[in-house]
């Protein structure tokens, strides 16, 4: 019989350094100020904070994809959202489907055959912290979980932009309940295009790859942000009380899960 010293497994996770930590949550305090001004300010003001903030929590999303989960993760992420959401508005803008008959206007910058460039991005913005949220709450069904985060959180998007003229529609027939400007058929193109997404990235990027110590505390604050300020915003500064009901419940019924579980679930393992 030999005896054999036990070593304990250690943590192959590291610190996180404190350069890295404060540059996303500088970045992330600069986005939701940019948010906090929008219903403050108009004019030409607005136009560039609209697009400001847009670019600013996209790069907040982005680098906690890249401190949290590596470099590979994030670019990939990056690109593979990216040009899906440029070849989606493609289609879109130019047949009319899925989300039905749009045009943006000149006003959200410089454009890629019609689409503007800031576009994207906002789907980046909110495709990583829908995406982690799905995987915490599902694991056969994060497709459509976060296809429904993703078209739940366009209910408070696109009313917003069209009443800011940056985009406009032309339809006849059904719109979405308390929202007579959109067509019932944005929100379902949204949740068909949001499902394609997430089955993409749930099945290119890998589960379980965070290789630090670090929490999922700002893409959760971001969610919890959106549904908060869409709800208060429309209510108390837009006067849309229809829009804040609708999509308050909707993203509500999507966040409520995931928070249920972040509070009372096992621990994260995305």
């Amino acid at each position: 019989m030999s005896l054999r010293q036990f070593y304990p497994k250690r943590n192959s996770r590291r610190a996180v350094s404190t350069q890295k930590l404060f540059l996303l949550y500088a970045v992330t305090v600069v986005a939701i100020l940019l948010q906090v001004s929008y219903p403050l300010i108009d004019g030409e003001t607005l136009r560039v904070v609209t697009i400001a903030t847009v670019y600013w929590a996209a790069g907040a999303m982005c680098l906690h994809a890249w401190i949290a989960y590596g470099t590979t993760y994030a670019l990939t992420f990056l690109s593979s959202t990216f040009l899906y959401a440029l070849l989606i508005e493609q289609i879109g803008s130019r047949t009319g489907w899925p989300f039905g008959t749009y045009e943006y206007s000149g006003s959200l910058g410089y454009q890629i055959y019609g689409v503007p460039l800031v576009v994207p991005f906002a789907w980046i913005m909110l495709a990583h912290p829908v995406l982690i949220a799905a995987r915490k709450v599902t694991r056969n069904w994060v497709f459509l979980y976060g296809g429904i985060g993703l078209a739940a959180w366009d209910l408070f998007l696109d009313p917003q932009m069209v009443l800011a003229q940056r985009w406009s529609w032309s339809f006849e027939g059904a719109h979405v309940p308390l929202q007579p400007m959109i067509p019932i058929s944005n929100l379902v193109g949204w949740l068909l295009t949001g499902m394609g997404l997430m089955a993409i990235l749930n099945f290119i990027l890998k589960h379980d790859r965070r290789r630090v110590a670090t929490s999922t505390a700002v893409p959760d604050f971001f969610l919890i942000w959106s549904w908060f300020a869409g709800v208060v915003g429309n209510i108390f500064f837009f006067d849309q009380p229809g829009i804040a009901l609708i999509g308050g419940v909707i993203f509500g019924l999507f966040l409520i899960p995931y928070l249920f579980l972040l509070r009372f679930g096992p621990p994260a393992t995305f």
